[in-house]
């Protein structure tokens, strides 16, 4: 099926050959872990599910944050069919230009060895009342945020890291400090 890759490292965009198979998901990512989005209105994209913590480069399709080799396929329904989004449409989704903030957070999950689609789950007050996030979620909220409150986040990150604590867990209490200021 006719399909696209995505090569952040060297900004490349190509038409891809896609059978589908498990052998040819494992020469494109060295893994059969890979992690999917729907985020592209009917494709899916595949990334390498280990590509955090192979600290790949970083990029934007739209607003969702990708590491790394990407290959986007169609969609129809459940099944993987050929795109149907132009070469051109789909390179001006493409961001390869990744700040600051974004790669000292994605760099401190590298460290920590936590997918940046990893879901967690967390609660304001009512511990039966539970919210599934995921870590992506959390960069683009405090990404978002004035340059005040993001260089707080990066401090208390650097601390965390520093002392060598759960990052993980700073992610999280960062997730619900982001829930409480949304209420």
């Amino acid at each position: 099926m006719n399909s696209y890759i995505i090569t952040p490292d060297t900004k490349t965009l190509t038409i891809h050959e896609y059978d589908a198979q498990v052998n040819s998901i494992y020469t494109l990512f060295s893994s059969i872990l890979i992690d999917s989005s729907d985020s592209l209105k009917q494709h899916i994209i595949h990334t390498d599910g280990y590509a955090t913590d192979n600290s790949e480069t970083p990029f934007f399709i739209g607003e969702k944050l990708f590491l790394g080799r990407a290959l986007v396929c169609g969609l129809n329904g459940n099944e993987e069919v050929d795109t149907t989004i132009t070469q051109e449409e789909l390179s001006q989704l493409i961001n390869y230009e990744v700040n600051d903030f974004y790669l000292r957070s994605v760099s401190a999950l590298s460290q920590a060895k936590i997918s940046i689609n990893q879901n967690f789950r967390v609660s304001l007050d009512d511990e039966e009342d539970k919210v599934q996030l995921n870590y992506e979620w959390v960069i683009f909220t405090f990404n978002m945020a004035d340059l005040r409150t993001q260089s707080y986040f990066l401090d208390k990150l650097d601390d965390v890291i520093a002392k060598k604590e759960d990052s993980g867990s700073y992610f999280q209490e960062m997730a619900k400090l982001a829930l409480k200021a949304g209420n």
